[in-house]
């Protein structure tokens, strides 16, 4: 059996990234041949990454990448099980080859994104980092020869807004105000009906109305349903960097009107799962 050096050992873990020992344990078991090893490891490490993609990944990272002349953008979210991992370069790194292919190919369709060499870096990176790593979803919007903004809060919210027209400045301004105030829709008429139907009943059902004639009840719910509108609504919100004026005036003052928006926060809708770390520890030591 040839010798295991601390030379070979140290070239392993800079191509792998993975620990001293796990290194030389895969090099005695090539007999010192490192192309080997790293075959090896990769075969057990899509292993790791399969068991490991039963665990709730529910932090991350979500990024933007608009074109240049605003036709259109991409919005992307990755996610990682701890907040850590997701400060990791090698994650950070992933997450933006991942934007780059779909601004690239335009493909929103995770299975067909991930075939090939998507799959492949992120099982290496599973297998790097230690944790469950998913592509859990990607958008593409089109500005349809309006304008496209993007912005992104912390690396934890991202959204793209179109406008009809106006500057790439504006838009992100409004893409900025919706990851600050996540608005429900970008115009009061874009509200589910069953949305509006639910808040009346909300409304119908408060202790002042109880004593009121039908008619004032009636008259009381559809001013309330307007400012329910108006506080959920894009457009009639008052604009975080200016609150003397609605979103929607600000974008008119500027030539243009607000179209729609995407904006994508990590986690949302994962349930997570609570762990106790010491009931943890007990069950393996039993």
């Amino acid at each position: 059996m040839a010798a295991i050096s601390a030379t070979m050992v140290k070239e392993l873990r800079d191509r792998t990234g993975l620990g001293m020992l796990e290194c030389k344990k895969a090099l005695k078991e090539t007999d010192g041949d490192i192309d080997l090893a790293i075959e090896n490891m990769r075969k057990s490490g899509g292993m790791k990454a399969a068991k490991k993609a039963s665990r709730v990944a529910a932090e991350g990272a979500v990024a933007t990448k608009v074109a240049e002349d605003g036709s259109y953008g991409i919005v992307i979210e990755v996610n990682s099980e701890t907040d850590f991992a997701a400060r990791d370069d090698n994650f950070k790194g992933f997450v933006e080859t991942v934007a780059a292919k779909v601004f690239e190919t335009k493909e929103t369709d995770i299975a067909a994104l991930m075939a090939g060499d998507l799959e492949a870096a992120r099982e290496a990176l599973v297998q790097k980092i230690g944790e469950n790593i998913s592509v859990r979803r990607a958008a593409v919007v089109n500005a349809d020869g309006g304008i496209v903004g993007e912005y992104v809060h912390g690396g934890r919210i991202g959204v793209l807004s179109v406008l009809t027209a106006g500057s790439s400045e504006v838009a992100k301004d409004v893409a900025m105000h919706t990851a600050a105030v996540n608005p429900r829709v970008a115009r009061p008429e874009d509200m589910p009906a069953e949305e509006l139907q639910k808040e009346k009943e909300i409304i119908m059902a408060q202790p002042d109305m109880a004593s009121k004639p039908d008619e004032i009840k009636e008259k009381m719910s559809v001013g309330r349903v307007k400012k329910f509108l108006a506080e959920n609504s894009l457009v009639e919100q008052a604009f975080v960097k200016d609150p003397s004026q609605t979103v929607g005036a600000y974008v008119k003052a500027n030539g243009g009107e607000v179209v729609s928006f995407t904006r994508f926060e990590v986690g949302e809708g994962i349930e997570k799962v609570e762990e106790d770390f010491a009931e943890e520890v007990r069950k393996q030591l039993a």
